[in-house]
This record gives C-alpha cells, structure tokens and sequence, in this order.
C-alpha cells in the first residue's frame, strides 16, 4: 500500500466505522438544532434518527460549510505527520467548501514546500462522495501513487451517478428548490420529485412521478439505463436515506434482486446532518458507477 492520506468531509455520509476501515481521515462541517450548534461529527452528538424526529416536530436547522482556516488547522496537523494528502472535497455545487479548501491548501504548500498535497472536487454529494472516496481507498490499497489515485478519480468522478426522490416535499419548498405552489400541489396528489446530480455537481430536477410505489420502480430503472454494462453491472452501489429506512431497503431489495453481478450487498447509510438538514426526511438517494453524467 502506498503511504500517503487520502481524506474527505462530513458530507460523505459514511460512518465513523467505514472510513476508521478504510483509513480515511475526515473534517466535519457544522450544523445547528433548535439553535444549538454541533460539528456534523456522522452521528456521534445527536443520533441520525434523532435529528430526523427533531425536524419532523418542526425543530429549526442550519448548516455551515468549513472555513479556510479550520482546513488550514486540519490539513497542517495531517501534514506534520510527514505524509502526503489526497482530499477529495464535497461538491462545490452545493458549498463554498472547495473554495476554502483551496485557499489553504495553497497555504500548505507555502508552508511545507517539501509535502504533496492534491485537492479534488468531487462534484459529488452523500454516499455518492462516499462511493467516491471508498474508490481512492481501494486504489491505495492496490498500489497507485497519489498522483495516479488523483489522476483516476478527477478522470472518473463523472461517471459517479446520483439519483434522489423525497415523498416530503416540505423541505424543498423551504430551501426554493420547489414553489410553495407546486410543494402544495404536490403532496396533494402524492407526486414524488426524482432528481440528479449533474456535471456542475448541482442537483437538478428530472421528473414529477406520482406514488412512491412507482418512483421506487423509476430509479431502479434509472440505474439500468444507466449503470456500466447495464442489467450486468458489477461494481458496487450505495444508498442513503434520510430516516426511511423502509424506503431505502426496497430500493436495495429490487436492485439485489435485479443485479446479479454486483459487488457485495448494496450499502446504505443515513443521509448525514449536513445535507438532511436541506433534504428533510422522506429522501432516498442511490449512486453507482455509470454512463459518464451531463448538465
């Protein structure tokens, strides 16, 4: 295995245990609950369910990206321990954090001139940045360099697929990615939204479906179309779900039993504070490797 530290955000959404296994070292974004404030810190604070259950009781959430210098903070300490970095950055299409990133990291190098360290934007969000980031982890494993583990993910990261829907609409009115209109209109006829995330790493609306029976049918369906070798599709997928677990097995369930070839079991973890604290409950997010993604 080669030496260096590959490393992520919060917003990932794998768990504490899965990048600890994967060796992956992680900086946390911030989040606030009911005014209170607490470092998205994958569950650890406030349990993932618990925060669900808060918002559903109508309790307030705010969300704050890292800044310049707590990258500054954390990319130094990594570096005096002599080891080269890989960070793999959420998506700047839905935070300034890459940005900040950057701007330390140009520090860094000022500072230790004689240290490497490469900086990635996923344009990737959840477990989707997580699939992203488990690939740079086995391609350590296998031997790459940093520089070919850079090279591999910025000439990969689009073929990274993401496909969301929610069957609570509430969230998204309160964030304007949806009217108040067209939130009220849809939860009266039990439309559920179906989203991607583009090549500008952004999520973008695709289809109004109506009944989470049929949405649930859609995105599998979305992932044969769109998966590498389609039906044969043997690389490994994941799911998060933001406290509908339910949901998020069926999914899983109709893949497993779809997908002969896949890579072990489909994983799924929570949608994490960050990005719940956007989505609400009531969303299920799948990501696998696929046909490269387009504005």
């Amino acid at each position: 295995m080669q030496d260096y530290i590959i490393s992520c955000c919060s917003t990932a959404d794998l768990t504490k245990q899965q990048l600890e296994k994967l060796n992956v070292d992680y900086i946390c974004f911030h989040f606030e609950l009911d005014g209170k404030q607490y470092y998205d810190d994958l569950g650890q604070s406030v349990s993932f369910s618990d925060f669900y259950n808060a918002m559903a009781q109508g309790k307030q959430t705010k969300t704050s990206q890292v800044n310049c210098e707590e990258y500054e903070q954390y990319f130094r300490k990594l570096l005096k321990s002599g080891k080269d970095i890989l960070h793999i950055s959420f998506s700047s299409g839905l935070s300034g954090s890459y940005n900040s990133a950057r701007l330390a990291v140009d520090t860094m190098k000022q500072e230790f001139p004689e240290r490497k360290i490469y900086l990635i934007d996923s344009l990737a969000a959840s477990c989707g940045y997580g699939l992203l980031v488990d690939t740079a982890s086995e391609l350590r494993e296998k031997g790459y360099t940093i520089e070919e583990n850079y090279r591999y993910i910025e000439e990969n990261k689009l073929n990274l697929n993401h496909w969301f829907f929610s069957t609570d609409l509430s969230y998204y009115v309160k964030g304007g990615r949806i009217s108040k209109t067209a939130g009220f209109i849809g939860q009266a006829l039990n439309i559920c939204p179906l989203l991607d995330v583009n090549d500008a790493g952004k999520l973008i609306p695709r289809e109004k479906i109506r009944t989470k029976k049929k949405v649930i049918k859609v995105i599998v369906d979305k992932m044969q179309q769109n998966a590498v070798d389609g039906i044969n599709y043997n690389g490994k997928c994941f799911i998060s779900h933001s406290n509908c677990l339910q949901d998020a097995q069926e999914v899983a369930s109709l893949i497993e039993e779809r997908f002969k070839n896949l890579n072990g079991k489909v994983q799924i973890n929570y949608v994490g504070t960050t990005i719940g604290s956007h989505t609400g409950p009531g969303t299920v997010a799948l990501f696998f490797y696929g046909k490269k993604r387009e504005n």
